[in-house]
Formats: C-alpha cells, structure tokens, sequence
C-alpha cells in the first residue's frame, strides 16, 4: 500500500518504534499523540478546502455572476414550481372558459414552456461554465 502523506508515515512508523522500546504501559499516550497529528492534518486539509471554496465563490460573486448552481438555489426553482402550480389552477380556468380544450393546452403549454426556461438556467451546457474540480484534488 503506496502512503498518501509520507510524514503521517513516518509519525506512525516512530509511534509503533516508541511503542516496542516503551511497552504496553505508555500505549495509550503514544496512540493519543498519533491521533492528536492525524486531527491537526484533517483540520488543516478541511480548513485548506473550505478557503478555496470560499475564495472561488467570492470570485463569481465579485465578478457579478450567480453563485454555481445546486444547493444553493433549491429554494428558488422549489418555490418557482410552487407559484407556477397555484397559478396554473386559475389560468386554466381562464383559458378553458374562453377557448375551450384549445385554450387548456395552449395555457398549460405555456406554463410548461416557462418552467422549461427557467429550469434550463441550471443547465451546464447553458450557462457554459467550465467544470469545478472535485474536492479532493488539490
């Protein structure tokens, strides 16, 4: 097995080293320690990631783009489709009324066309924005 951090390595290779020459007595100290180094590294990756995210989203937002699609607008396309549904019941009233079954299809032909285009705002290929590296590339 090929060591991802080669200092973690070698703190683990001279914990087990202290542990044989200590003996069982100061195992649990060594075995604190070791994780105590683990935590400081885990910290540091997650502070290092959390930096970039934010710095990157700073980036689009001072540059006058929306933040990048996802999570962050559920609430906005949830509450779009809502509105969309309440409005569909009287708008299909209307268009029944005046026009029919005609008029039923070309009113919900067009509430589905405007969901369609507010829905494509999130679209890669849309927006033509490039792909984001994964997280775990640094």
């Amino acid at each position: 097995m090929e060591a991802r951090d080669p200092e973690l390595k070698k703190e683990l290779d001279a914990t087990l080293h202290a542990r044989r020459e200590l003996g069982e007595e100061y195992e649990s100290a060594l075995v604190e320690s070791f994780l105590e180094k683990v935590e400081q590294r885990l910290d540091g990756t997650v502070d290092r990631r959390v930096r970039r995210q934010l710095a990157e989203q700073q980036m689009v937002v001072a540059r006058g783009a929306r933040p990048p699609s996802g999570e962050a607008n559920f609430g906005e396309r949830f509450g779009f489709g809502i509105i969309s549904m309440i409005l569909a019941i009287p708008l299909s009233a209307i268009g029944v009324v005046n026009a029919d079954f005609k008029g039923l299809v070309v009113t919900w032909l067009g509430i589905v066309g405007v969901n369609a285009v507010h829905a494509a705002k999130g679209w890669p290929w849309i927006r033509r924005q490039q792909p984001q590296k994964p997280d775990w590339e640094d």
